[in-house]
């Protein structure tokens, strides 16, 4: 069977990512593009306003998705 391919593996662990923040904090992560350097991802929810948005996104997905792929640049939300 052919290995994923790198976007899927990032959708993949979007989805989990999502369905964590989802459960335990009311928010969401969505997968959006990967252009090989950059991943957007697009936080809702409780995430929407809330002051720890900037630490969510950074902190906790950038950081995840690096420990995974770190030859990603970085994570930017829409």
């Amino acid at each position: 069977m052919p290995e994923a391919s790198m976007e899927q593996q990032l959708k993949d662990l979007i989805g989990r990512l999502s369905a964590y923040i989802e459960q335990y904090h009311g928010g969401s992560v969505e997968f959006l593009s990967f252009d090989g350097k950059v991943l957007k991802v697009r936080l809702g929810g409780a995430c929407l306003g809330c002051p720890l948005l900037p630490s969510t996104l950074h902190g906790w997905v950038e950081g995840t998705v690096k420990q995974f792929f770190p030859q990603i640049e970085k994570v930017e939300s829409e």
